[in-house]
């Protein structure tokens, strides 16, 4: 992993974009600082779209400007109300407020005054070329582009077929309008970009008004001017597009142009954040959809439990770089631990339950034991669980023949139950195929706590729940979706399915969980003691919870991968 470089940038608090700013603001370039964050409302969010988001918004945060959310609406057939709605409650989820809510959409008329300017300055012209053509005809890398035979039309005859393909009067893909730039630049996206294409579908927000619509490389920079954007912050791979994006500017006359800085965007492994994937693997019913908790997305990672706070620590903690990387999946890990040890209350539950009877301990009794809502936040006090007669503990934390080292239970070692007494193994019971189902102990009435009067010690110390005081519930544990360090590098679903984590998630039926959470909400987290950290699912029902395991207490993928 190469993520060595990009946290020097917090450790030194260095932060390109903000000197670029600073020196922007020294100058006089600019007497204000606007950003902006404009997805395409093609698809959720994702991980990588977090990190923009805090630089977007915090940049604006920190200059005291603002930061709009633009909702880059120029592909209506590839768009939906659905997910403007989860952008906008992801944004919100995160921890941010944006100062307006605009759409690329909103500005089709001034976009559209645009491209007449430059037909008219003779730096558009349409082409009747098929798309293979115009491929064709760009060049390569090492070969300059060919000029096309449209190239030289004159100034009023591009106006009257723009204003054809305007109209509805051409089929789509018979005309586009392009930029008229330089065919031998040694960057292809100056090679005489399309900026207009036909397209006749019905828009979200425009309706049936427009059968011409802009594309990206043009719109962006135009909206983004209209707006008052001072600062455009964008991902490194619009780095090539710079250029492209000045000349718009430059060519629509726009006065104050913003200016354009490029940022390394998030790679996360054993992640996927191409929407197009992600799609895939939704429709093709791989996951459960795009909040599946296996998923990269806000909306998934939101369902899983990993705290907003945290991801935005895990963002900080990353930096601001110009230098590709490549982030282990542990750090985002790391930084959930860190967040939900701080934060999360503790509770008793056991997902395997093994049934223990104390046979000493009286059958019509019952007591209350305290336990520590959160060691970490003393002022939150203690809550009581009961204990009884009958226990269960977990399946693994019982052997009758145990390897060297086990601090278990067990019939050579005496063990302590957490908050209550020690116990000692005296027998067990077994069904017809051998399995055993329980487990006889007994218990030192004075050793409650942990302590005894004879000072004596144990080395284990084990959860339980007891079955007066325990709930049925689900409980699902998950992990990494993907097997495979880089799964963007794979194509096609048949090889997604391939390199899929047998592992990702496991359901667990008659899981036993103290009492005390019955009234846990969906979104509510807990840490399972000895487990890990555990957020209630929104499938839950009244009487039936459902929980979905965030990140277990340490990361032990490495080492099984």
């Amino acid at each position: 992993m190469e993520d060595n470089s990009v946290l020097s940038n917090k450790e030194s608090n260095a932060n390109f974009i903000h000197d670029f700013i600073d020196e922007d603001l020294k100058e006089g370039v600019y007497n204000k600082v606007q950003t902006r964050f404009p997805p395409e409302p093609n698809g959720y969010l994702h991980i990588g779209h977090a990190k923009a988001i805090c630089i977007d918004f915090g940049t604006a945060e920190k200059y005291g400007g603002v930061c709009n959310l633009r909702l880059d609406d120029t592909n209506p057939t590839k768009e939906d109300v659905e997910y403007v709605d989860a952008i906008m409650e992801d944004i919100k989820w995160l921890g941010f407020n944006w100062a307006n809510v605009y759409y690329a959409s909103d500005y089709f008329d001034f976009i559209y005054e645009c491209a007449l300017r430059l037909i008219n300055k003779g730096l558009a012209y349409v082409d009747e070329s098929t798309a293979d053509e115009i491929r064709e005809m760009r060049g390569t890398l090492t070969e300059p582009g060919i000029d096309s035979p449209y190239r030289n039309r004159p100034i009023d005859e591009n106006k009257e077929l723009f204003g054809k393909m305007t109209n509805g009067d051409i089929d789509e893909g018979k005309m586009v309008l392009r930029a008229k730039i330089d065919m031998s630049s040694s960057n292809l996206n100056m090679r005489d970009p399309v900026i207009y294409r036909v397209l006749k579908a019905h828009h979200h927000r425009t309706g049936d008004k427009w059968c011409v619509y802009p594309m990206y490389d043009f719109a962006h920079p135009l909206s983004d001017a209209k707006e008052g954007v001072t600062h455009s912050l964008c991902s490194l791979e619009f780095e090539n597009h710079r250029p492209l994006y000045n000349w718009v500017l430059q060519a629509a006359d726009i006065e104050n142009p913003p200016r354009q800085i490029e940022f390394a965007r998030m790679n996360v492994n054993y992640t996927l954040t191409s929407k197009r994937k992600c799609l895939k693997l939704v429709k093709d019913g791989l996951v459960s959809g795009w909040d599946d908790p296996r998923m990269a997305t806000i909306c998934g990672m939101r369902r899983r439990g990993f705290p907003a706070e945290a991801i935005r620590d895990f963002v900080e903690k990353i930096g601001v770089s110009k230098a590709y990387s490549v982030i282990d999946y542990a750090l985002l890990e790391s930084c959930i631990r860190d967040n939900l040890n701080q934060n999360a209350e503790r509770a008793m539950a056991v997902l395997r339950p093994l049934k223990v009877i104390v046979d000493n301990y009286p059958a019509d009794k019952t007591e209350e034991i305290s336990v520590e809502i959160n060691p970490n936040k003393p002022e939150l006090g203690n809550k009581t669980v009961t204990f009884s007669r009958e226990i269960f503990i977990e399946q693994d934390d019982f052997m009758l023949d145990p390897p060297g080292k086990y601090f278990r239970l067990c019939p050579q070692k005496e063990v302590r139950l957490k908050g209550a007494y020690y116990i000692k193994y005296a027998s067990h019971e077994t069904d017809s195929a051998g399995n055993i189902i329980a487990v006889h102990c007994t218990y030192d009435p004075e050793s409650r706590g942990g302590e005894t009067p004879d000072g004596r010690k144990v080395k284990g110390t084990l959860h339980w729940v007891s079955s007066a005081g325990a709930i049925k519930s689900t409980v699902r544990l998950y992990d990494r979706l993907f097997n495979v360090e880089n799964p963007s590098d794979e194509e096609g679903v048949s090889s997604f399915a391939d390199n899929l984590n047998p592992e990702s998630l496991k359901i667990l039926e008659g899981c036993l969980i103290d009492k005390q959470i019955v009234g846990a909400k969906p979104g509510d987290t807990f840490q399972f003691m000895r487990q890990g950290y555990f957020t209630v699912d929104k499938d839950s029902k009244e009487g039936a919870l459902v929980f979905n395991r965030t990140v277990a207490l340490k990361d032990s993928f490495t080492k099984n991968k």
